[in-house]
């Protein structure tokens, strides 16, 4: 019989203009004096200063950190601790996408515990919650804001990382879709599919469960009716509202049943070539798609039917496939044709690939118990564009 347990602390706070509330929360949240993190695309777009006057005008003390990479070493969070402590600041608010919220979890995390943010990667190694985060997303991509991990590079040790524990989630997620409006086509297109990426793969999973179902399948249906809209019509704050919905949902439903073999590869093609992660997660997600359909029949037949595929007197099987070629087609209409091939990857480097993959925490819950030779067809496929 199926067993789990659904727990989330974060508060989430979602709605057009919900910046607004920020000194409510803060306050709320005890924080006396605020770290906001940030990195310098945000800064030149705008939006911290759009969130220092809120904090200004409320009379919140705040001290701004804006060194950090979209691909974020652990140095980073060395630095934002050592900033903040000499601030004195007892909260962070993370605002931007994945990299900055994933950084301002564990900033948060070394104001409340002892040592090296090294200490603590892995699951449930965290022994004291984090002070308090407020996460403010400026993408609907990774769903960071209500999940328990943070992925850093360890550049030292030429590897990435995960830190996973509810001591390291955010207190508040402050959810307003305006503060997408101004993503480039290309940054909204590879963060929706990080976003779609997560909600697939957490519904077809072998830890699935009805809520995280649920939260999936709700995901799949908002992403795939609107992230075409969120691109290509990046002013309209209906499609970045759905999106945002959707991205958050996603992260809901994978946050403790884990994800599946696009995001095993994920981690070191990104660290290994730096390809930014909702572009990789893009690229393996319709080879992974196609080489775990025979063990999930059923529920990729149900993606392509939340994608908006009419499966009406064909097979169940038939239905599944036309998932595949579904996520293919709107990877095509946003732009999204890259190839591992682009960025440097060669036969040669597979097995290396490989070899790490199989080390993921996402390997055991995948539909399919992958083999070497299954997965040198997929990484094939992704080098050459071919599904």
């Amino acid at each position: 019989m199926m067993q789990f347990i659904y727990h989330n602390p974060t508060h989430i706070h979602f709605g057009s203009g919900a910046l607004a509330q920020l000194p409510d929360l803060v306050r709320a949240a005890g924080i006396q004096h605020a770290l906001l993190a940030c990195d310098p695309g945000i800064v030149q777009a705008g939006l911290v200063e759009r969130v220092t006057r809120v904090l200004a005008a409320a009379q919140i003390p705040h001290t701004v950190f804006s060194d950090i990479e979209s691909d974020p070493d652990v140095r980073s969070v060395r630095q934002g601790a050592e900033l903040a402590r000499a601030q004195a600041c007892n909260g962070v608010i993370g605002l931007g996408g994945g990299s900055v919220m994933d950084v301002a979890k564990a900033i948060g995390t070394m104001l409340s515990n002892t040592g090296d943010i090294s200490d603590y990667f892995g699951v449930d190694q965290i022994p004291t919650r984090a002070a308090p985060v407020i996460a403010i997303p400026t993408t609907a991509g990774t769903g960071s804001e209500v999940t328990v991990w943070s992925v850093l590079s360890d550049s030292e040790n030429n590897r990435k990382v995960n830190i996973g524990s509810e001591n390291n989630s955010a207190r508040i997620a402050l959810l307003d879709p305006e503060l997408s409006l101004g993503l480039p086509p290309a940054v909204t297109a590879a963060t929706g599919m990080d976003a779609l990426t997560h909600a697939i793969e957490s519904l077809v999973n072998k830890a699935c469960h009805p809520l995280a179902a649920a939260q999936a399948e709700k995901a799949i249906e908002l992403i795939g009716a609107h992230l075409r809209h969120a691109v290509l019509r990046g002013d309209d704050l209906e499609a970045r509202s759905q999106m945002l919905v959707g991205s958050t949902l996603a992260g809901l439903a994978f946050n403790r049943i884990r994800l599946g073999l696009a995001h095993a590869f994920a981690l070191p093609l990104g660290n290994r070539f730096h390809i930014p992660h909702g572009l990789v997660n893009a690229i393996m997600l319709t080879p992974v798609m196609q080489y775990n359909v025979p063990a999930n029949v059923a529920g990729y037949a149900r993606v392509a039917r939340l994608l908006g595929e009419d499966t009406h007197g064909i097979s169940e099987r038939a239905a599944a496939e036309r998932a595949v070629s579904a996520v293919q087609g709107l990877k095509r209409d946003i732009g999204l044709t890259q190839t591992l091939a682009d960025f440097g990857v060669t036969e040669p480097h597979f097995d290396t690939l490989i070899d790490e993959a199989l080390t993921s925490g996402n390997i055991p819950v995948n539909p399919r118990t992958p083999n070497r030779e299954g997965m040198r067809l997929l990484l094939s496929q992704a080098l050459s564009g071919a599904v």
